[in-house]
């Protein structure tokens, strides 16, 4: 087999990582609307995710927990392919057919992250506006925006805010490709522990539970981070015009750290986290389920589901 960066397999892991991340995004999407909106709506009270997403029907309309999702899917699957795809060229190119390590995975993985990170957080910035646009605001601070869609939306940030703005809280997302970095490094080392060196494929109840365990982990330890994020690609705080990239980014990021803290105290940086947790662990645990069967099947198809354990 080849250790290309353009192989096959990885083609392969990609296409397979991407298909299962939009299946379960669509499955779990209100959960992430509930997330993101007490992430950004400062001034509305911390509930449970079910009284949240109950209040945004009966305020907004029945679709409403819906709004933004096909610029969320699009973004989702440029965003998991790029991923994916770097991820395992990486690791065949690293490994090259000998057994991974734990920090072996999490330095991939954080290899990866900065690639997908610096390609496709214009689109996030963009799908963040169009998730957040209509929705009724506790906090009368938030500018209104109009966009009649993806394009149009590139279109305005750039004339109204500068190329620069479509990389809002690119700084943060950098510092955050450690949350699927330690996802695959847990995932990766729980397999290996199930398979005790015994090339098999896992039932689906484990890779379900094992991707649940994985992602609730780093997420929790990630959280704040994400909530900063959230807020810098809402455009809540304008970037510096600082000549150093890196200390306005910082100062940018303490500024909102200090503002969180100074008005909910430390427990406002996890604001949302119950959702985001019953969001992202679902869904993680379902795309890592489809994205390993998808990617099975495939290779068993074409002949190959022994290298392909033997090679993860």
């Amino acid at each position: 087999m080849s250790f290309s960066v353009f192989s096959y397999e990885s083609l392969v892991h990609a296409v397979s990582g991407a298909a299962g991340s939009v299946t379960a995004m669509t499955v779990f999407f209100p959960l992430d609307t509930a997330r993101l909106r007490l992430q950004v709506d400062e001034n509305r009270k911390a509930r449970s995710t079910p009284a949240i997403l109950a209040e945004i029907v009966k305020e907004e309309g029945l679709l409403a927990p819906y709004r933004g999702w096909f610029p969320v899917i699009c973004s989702l699957c440029c965003s998991n392919f790029v991923y994916f795809y770097c991820f395992h060229s990486l690791k065949a190119t690293w490994l090259r057919g000998q057994q991974s390590l734990p920090t072996t995975d999490l330095l991939i993985g954080i290899a990866a992250g900065i690639v997908n990170v610096l390609v496709t957080t214009p689109l996030w910035v963009v799908n963040t506006r169009l998730k957040l646009q209509g929705s009724n605001f506790r906090n009368t601070d938030i500018r209104p925006t109009n966009y009649a869609g993806i394009q149009d939306a590139f279109g305005q940030i750039i004339r109204n805010e500068g190329v620069g703005a479509l990389w809002n809280g690119t700084f943060p997302s950098l510092l955050l490709v450690l949350n699927p970095a330690i996802q695959f490094m847990i995932y990766e080392g729980l397999k290996r522990q199930l398979r005790r060196g015994v090339p098999r494929e896992l039932s689906s109840a484990e890779i379900f539970v094992i991707g649940a365990v994985a992602k609730a982990v780093a997420t929790t330890v990630t959280y704040p981070l994400q909530t900063i994020q959230s807020l810098l690609r809402f455009g809540q705080f304008g970037e510096s015009t600082d000549k150093s990239k890196v200390l306005s980014s910082l100062r940018t990021i303490k500024c909102v750290l200090v503002n969180r803290v100074r008005k909910y105290g430390v427990l406002g940086l996890f604001k949302g986290l119950e959702a985001k947790l019953l969001q992202t662990v679902l869904t993680a645990a379902l795309m890592l389920l489809l994205y390993e069967k998808i990617a099975s099947c495939t290779f068993r198809v074409m002949g190959l589901s022994n290298k392909n354990f033997k090679k993860r």
